[in-house]
């Protein structure tokens, strides 16, 4: 399969560019939280440009008896990033899977979750590009429904066209540990599979005829090299970096290495059409992740280089101690175990960062005296003296994103 960025449409392009001058005059709610004493440069190009941010935990109970889960205040949170949306991840297997059907009891319970996150903060899921476009104009923050990892399907690819109808529309074929029926090789993990299996294969083929994006994070080289064979429509490695770029702390470089994209394999993600998402991890401040993205679009260019921070914009949720593991008292035992998984369950949901606590908005140090400013702000400003304009700031902000997310997502003529 050969993509070039040409499959960015006429009509999108056009779309994009008007969405963009418009926002500039109708985006009120964003307009009233620029923080104060804030370069009007950069807030320009915050109100300008569509900022997503391609991956994203937002915590959520996982246990039906948890539901509805903490008051989250997502859309205040997305406004004070700046950012007009974000990809809203969770995944299933934070916690040891045991039992059959586990995985998918998970992951429905997930999204009633984040039904009801949504609900109280008066948003919707964007089921495509028009959405996102919609809804960047009017001001509005909102979001693209992803779940990582394909463990909920437990084999059973039919359980895909459910997803689509609760409104995923972002999957990330693996996460941490192995599902139940292996999808691919994990690239934490010693290679058992052959790269992309035949299931994963069969994902990939029912996510692209549904109009679900397809995220290679997670995988190693030879099930992303496979899963790019498979593939008819771009791809999308949500959250790494380049594995010359080690940061100032050994340790935290070592343990991510093995999480780390080379050069050679970002080419050929890139030469697929593909998007590479720069994470925040090994970069202590705004300014050395602008140097981690110009790194990876001097080696992939500026049309396949995106942000997906792996971080949490709202506060961690935490289940009650224990609870999973009484939850799954002398049930079936998983087939992951049975193949040889013995992943400890963990206390917590999901850590990215070493403290485990820092949200997407605390990352850094803020642009105002006052404290005000969020994350995007911080990075157009960061980019702006890596020497990128505007039009460049908006494509790896979210218009490369844009561009594969319209051609995963649009309907088949």
């Amino acid at each position: 399969m050969q993509i070039t960025p040409t499959y960015w449409s006429r009509r999108l392009f056009i779309q994009s560019l008007s969405a963009a001058t418009a926002g500039l005059l109708l985006r009120p709610l964003a307009a009233n939280a620029t923080p104060g004493g804030l370069d009007p440069k950069i807030a320009d190009i915050v109100r300008a440009t569509i900022g997503i941010d391609t991956h994203n935990h937002i915590d959520v109970p996982l246990l039906s008896e948890e539901l509805p889960g903490p008051d989250i205040a997502l859309a205040s949170e997305i406004q004070k990033s700046g950012l007009s949306a974000i990809c809203m991840t969770f995944a299933v297997d934070y916690v040891k899977l045991t039992y059959e059907g586990q995985a998918y009891e998970r992951f429905l319970t997930g999204l009633k979750a984040m039904d009801a996150v949504l609900q109280k903060n008066a948003m919707t899921r964007c089921l495509n590009t028009a959405d996102i476009l919609k809804a960047h104009k009017s001001g509005q923050p909102t979001v693209i429904q992803s779940v990582e990892g394909g463990h909920f399907l437990e084999g059973k690819v039919d359980r895909l066209q459910l997803a689509y109808d609760r409104g995923l529309r972002h999957l990330g074929l693996l996460h941490d540990h192995d599902a139940s029926t292996p999808l691919g090789d994990i690239f934490t993990e010693p290679p058992r599979w052959g790269g992309l299996t035949k299931f994963g294969a069969s994902v990939i083929r029912e996510s692209e005829r549904l109009g679900i994006l397809v995220d290679l994070a997670h995988a190693d080289d030879n099930t992303i090299n496979g899963a790019l064979k498979v593939a008819t429509k771009p791809v999308i490695i949500t959250h790494t970096g380049l594995n010359t770029r080690l940061g100032n702390n050994p340790a935290m470089a070592k343990m991510m290495l093995p999480r780390l994209i080379s050069k050679s394999q970002a080419k050929i993600v890139a030469s697929q059409g593909g998007v590479i998402g720069v994470w925040t991890h090994l970069a202590d401040n705004a300014q050395q992740m602008a140097e981690n993205i110009k790194a990876m679009v001097d080696v992939v260019g500026i049309d396949h280089v995106a942000i997906g921070t792996d971080t949490k914009l709202t506060t961690p949720y935490h289940s009650p101690k224990d609870h999973f593991e009484q939850h799954d008292k002398n049930k079936q035992v998983h087939p992951a175990v049975i193949n040889g998984s013995t992943e400890e369950p963990r206390k917590s949901n999901h850590q990215h960062r070493p403290s485990g606590e820092t949200t997407t908005n605390s990352l850094w140090p803020p642009l105002t005296k006052g404290g005000a400013s969020g994350f995007y702000y911080e990075l157009v400003a960061a980019l702006l003296k890596a020497g990128y304009d505007q039009k460049a700031i908006g494509k790896i902000g979210g218009g490369n994103y844009l561009r594969v997310f319209d051609l995963a997502t649009a309907k088949q003529a």
